[in-house]
């Protein structure tokens, strides 16, 4: 009998709600192959490069029901880029160097014919680089961002909507019981599509994404209209990455080993900035945060990712390596990685979402 081929799956950058329903997926339609077997690789990457390697065989007994688990069971990081790893050094830096090759290396010394990367932007732009380096490779994206432009929609952004929209929903009671302002500052990094599906479903009357820089002043006039003797109160949703016009996003150094900066802060910047241009009215911030990569997976996402656990496998068995499964109009499909990660996924400002929102009245500050 001849000996089975060896899948290795990873997860990689931030966690997502969905995650370990891809992983259950993949590997429920993997064990349907008697040929082979499939390992899950800890931290991304990393698992390949420790030693001994840190390595989970997917078994039924791994798998079973972690469809509704938030997370992932192979854990994840957004500190192993192979083109760009992290090296600490003697005097305490950090300097970051290349080990694709080392990476390729191993994986083969390990026995594996194939990897599946389940990741956002950044993990299909490494996906792409080892597969123009000979790694038979095959992407699946999740991102709560929703900014991979190949495919219309990433499992793990319906989630983060609904746990943003219901901690709006909250957030406007308490607005009009107070008569205040209320920010709410959800995540995104460039894209805006957090802000804005959540803005439309929450009913806010303003919402800043970073693809539309704001004019503090026309907010304050906006927010202004809707007190009538100190009595009203008004709801804004902001992205992380918004800025004013000629302004800049708010960001930090990312934590020690990331090639990232860390976004976050917004909420409070455009709120002193309100005051500072007149703002009557008591304002009040929310930055939700991690909250919104959390949690069970809504059923849209837990569909979604088993579907493109599935399309992953079969693309796989087809040797159809350098692809990234896709959602295109309904229909499950795959793209290559190179086409894949060409273009960002911004939030179009004539796009029929922006005008239906300022159909709606809601304001963006331009």
């Amino acid at each position: 009998m001849d000996k089975p081929k060896k899948l290795l799956v990873l997860t990689g950058g931030g966690d997502c709600p969905g995650l370990n329903a891809v992983i259950r997926g993949i590997a429920k339609r993997t064990r349907k192959e008697k040929d082979w077997d499939i390992y899950g690789s800890k931290e991304a990457f990393n698992g390949v490069f420790a030693n001994p390697a840190e390595l989970i065989k997917l078994t039924r007994s791994k798998t079973a029901g972690i469809h509704v688990r938030g997370g992932t069971i192979l854990k994840t990081t957004n500190k192993g880029n192979p083109i760009n790893f992290p090296s600490p050094q003697k005097d305490g830096t950090i300097k970051f160097i290349d080990r694709s090759d080392e990476l390729i290396k191993r994986i083969k010394e390990l026995g594996f014919n194939a990897v599946i990367n389940i990741g956002g932007d950044g993990s299909q732009k490494i996906s792409q680089a080892l597969y123009k380096k000979g790694l038979n490779i095959i992407g699946v994206p999740k991102t709560i961002d929703n900014d991979l432009s190949s495919t219309d929609m990433t499992f793990g952004f319906q989630t983060a909507v609904q746990i943003a929209t219901d901690s709006f929903d909250k957030l406007v009671t308490t607005a009009e019981s107070h008569d205040r302002v209320m920010i709410m500052e959800v995540m995104g990094r460039d894209a805006g599509w957090i802000a804005l599906h959540t803005a439309i479903a929450g009913g806010a009357e303003i919402c800043l994404i970073p693809e539309i820089p704001y004019d503090v002043k026309k907010l304050v006039k906006r927010i202004q209209s809707r007190y009538v003797n100190g009595t009203g109160f008004v709801n804004i949703v902001i992205s992380e990455g918004a800025k004013p016009k000629d302004g800049t996003i708010v960001s930090s150094q990312g934590s020690k080993g990331s090639e990232h900066v860390r976004l976050g802060g917004v909420a409070y910047q455009l709120s002193k900035q309100l005051k500072e241009a007149g703002c009557q009215a008591e304002i009040r911030e929310t930055v939700l945060g991690h909250v919104q990569r959390g949690g069970s997976p809504t059923a849209f996402d837990r569909v979604l990712a088993t579907l493109f656990g599935v399309k992953a496998v079969e693309l796989l068995l087809e040797e159809k390596f350098g692809q990234m499964v896709t959602l295109k109009n309904n229909t499950i499909s795959s793209v290559s990685l190179e086409e894949a990660t060409q273009n960002y996924n911004f939030v179009q400002k004539d796009g029929y979402l922006v005008k239906a929102a300022k159909g709606l009245g809601i304001s963006f500050g331009d």
